[in-house]
């Protein structure tokens, strides 16, 4: 047992090797005897040895050995070159010029950042793995058993098509059966017909022996020969017995069922770190904001859309406004005026705006099936679908795009992730294969991204919220919250959130905005004498912009202090 290293042993000093351990060098890290500090400090002198006792041991930082001068001490860093660095160093024409720091300095922030990644291991990423790794083994738990019902399956099956071909071959056999006794019968039939002509011919043989034989001419006259009718053969009977015509059996496996293709496929956001985890969004967490007792009108922004439906903040000074025509337009938030004005490419009205992370404008269009981008005022083409309409639109917090979209004859509805014009992710169905959205025949729907990376859907056609985590796995619906303002149906149609993770959506119906935290807890209504509200967003500030339907009024909203 190493006496430097076990905690049973007394430890002895490192030079000698038999006293017991007084003392320390700080500097050397060695354990000394009382007796063998002064050849200790004498073996090298060019050491400042810091001695003191063991208990105290380790209360000096060692600084770096210098590479390149022999016997130096780096107390300095150079944060150009990213080395400690010592007087020397700094004296040389190496580092001349660059920023230089004390190397405590830069322990401490090198320190501190090992402290905040080991707080992020311990209590986000470390756990967030026990957590994959529960989950990954009650995958396979659940997968052991789902597995066993498949192959039970298959043997009930099995057990099934062999009682039917019992079934099957016991009913060939009783028709074979009934087909050959048939045919026994007539064949029997038959030769007992032949048997009696035989008798009679044998018959008639032996009455002309006899004739033959006799001297009495009347008996040879009384002799009627029947030889004419036996030349007469009867009929043969050919019976034909039936054939077995046995099934292929290679098409056996076709008719009794396959199994449906299985794979095992990655999806990088298959995962998601627990929420202790910033989102890419937040960055910092943002300022604690309380909601207002009641909501303020802050403004109010006339627009000249026969209906409006869409808002989108470009600015906390600008909004981005589209209704039914095929015009979008750009509006000053404080003079109400009129700033610029854009026509779609297709001449059709955009079902949905957006404003990007850098600023651009980005439509859908329903009939067009294409999702476009408005750089420097020029339309760019960036999605064109197949067999689906793109709806609604929202830019994540990584800069890709989410789009909700049906299919043409209104029968499906899905989510998909879109990193420029390639798909990235397709969210669709739960955990049973059941549809998360349900198809909308309107051309308006409405998508945002929470602070969490829940994707939020407001599906009007089931009166719901729909929000899934970013791998797409459901978390919850929103149903709306009674009473509500007007005591009718929730009818959701704008969304989005705010620097909270609140969700609020637009109530058709109710005329209000509903608020409802990140995990679907009714907070607050919003009304303002709101007149069927429909598009929602917010600006950096978050003040709220509600596009009314029927007035055409934008209005801006307080609700948060």
């Amino acid at each position: 047992m190493d006496p430097r290293t076990s905690a049973q042993d007394v430890m002895r000093c490192e030079l000698c090797e038999t006293a017991v351990v007084h003392m320390h060098c700080d500097t050397c890290l060695v354990n000394l005897c009382k007796a063998c500090v002064g050849e200790h400090f004498s073996a090298d002198l060019s050491k400042p040895h810091k001695i003191v006792d063991f208990k105290d041991r380790k209360s000096t930082l060692l600084y770096p050995g210098c590479k390149f001068h022999d016997k130096e001490r780096c107390k300095m860093y150079c944060n150009q070159c990213d080395i400690p660095v010592c007087h020397k160093c700094i004296a040389s024409d190496q580092h001349l010029g660059h920023k230089v720091s004390e190397i405590l300095k830069v322990v401490d922030e090198k320190k501190n950042k090992l402290i905040k990644e080991q707080t992020e291991l311990n209590e986000t990423i470390y756990p967030t793995y026990q957590d994959i790794a529960s989950e990954v083994q009650n995958r396979m738990s659940q997968f052991e058993k789902e597995y066993g019902d498949l192959s039970t399956a298959i043997t009930k099956h099995g057990e099934e098509w062999h009682k039917e071909i019992d079934k099957l071959v016991k009913k060939l056999k009783a028709e074979v059966d009934a087909i050959k006794n048939t045919q026994l019968q007539t064949l029997q039939k038959h030769l007992d017909e032949i048997n009696k002509t035989k008798s009679d011919i044998k018959d008639e043989i032996d009455s002309m022996e006899t004739a033959i034989d006799t001297n009495d001419m009347s008996k040879l006259f009384s002799i009627i020969s029947n030889v004419h009718t036996y030349r007469d053969l009867p009929d043969k009977i050919i019976p034909s017995l039936p054939k077995f015509i046995p099934g292929k059996i290679q098409e056996v496996s076709k008719m009794f069922g396959a199994l449906s293709s299985s794979s095992l496929t990655s999806d990088k956001h298959g995962y998601s770190m627990k929420t202790t985890q910033k989102s890419p969004e937040a960055g910092s967490s943002p300022p604690v904001k309380q909601l207002l007792d009641e909501a303020e009108t802050v403004t109010t922004i006339d627009t000249g859309y026969g209906n409006l439906y869409n808002v989108a903040c470009l600015s906390d000074e600008e909004i981005w406004t589209s209704g039914y025509d095929r015009t979008m337009r750009l509006y000053s938030i404080n003079q109400g005026s009129l700033l610029k004005s854009i026509k779609t490419k297709s001449g059709n009205c955009p079902s949905n705006i957006i404003v990007t992370k850098s600023e651009h404008l980005v439509y859908t269009d329903n009939s067009d099936r294409t999702v476009n981008i408005v750089k420097n005022e020029k339309i760019e083409e960036v999605i064109r679908l197949q067999n689906w309409k793109p709806k609604g639109v929202c830019s994540t917090s990584s800069g890709d795009l989410l789009v909700i979209m049906d299919t043409d004859d209104y029968k499906q509805s899905k989510v998909v992730c879109y990193s420029g014009s390639t798909e990235k992710q397709t969210i669709q169905f739960d955990d049973k294969g059941k549809p998360l959205y349900s198809p909308s025949f309107y051309i308006l729907r409405y998508i945002t991204e929470n602070r969490n990376l829940d994707i939020c859907v407001s599906d009007e056609r089931a009166n719901a919220v729909v929000v899934v985590n970013q791998a797409g796995k459901l978390r919850f619906r929103y149903t709306g919250h009674t009473p509500a303002p007007k005591n009718k149906l929730f009818y959701p149609q704008g969304i989005t959130k705010d620097s909270q993770s609140h969700i609020l959506t637009a109530d058709y119906n109710n005329e209000c905005v509903n608020i409802i935290d990140q995990d679907g807890q009714f907070l607050r209504y919003i009304n303002c004498g709101l007149r069927y509200p429909w598009g929602l967003c917010i600006d950096t500030n978050d003040n709220l912009f509600v596009a009314q339907e029927r007035n055409k009024q934008v209005k801006k909203i307080k609700y948060l202090w």
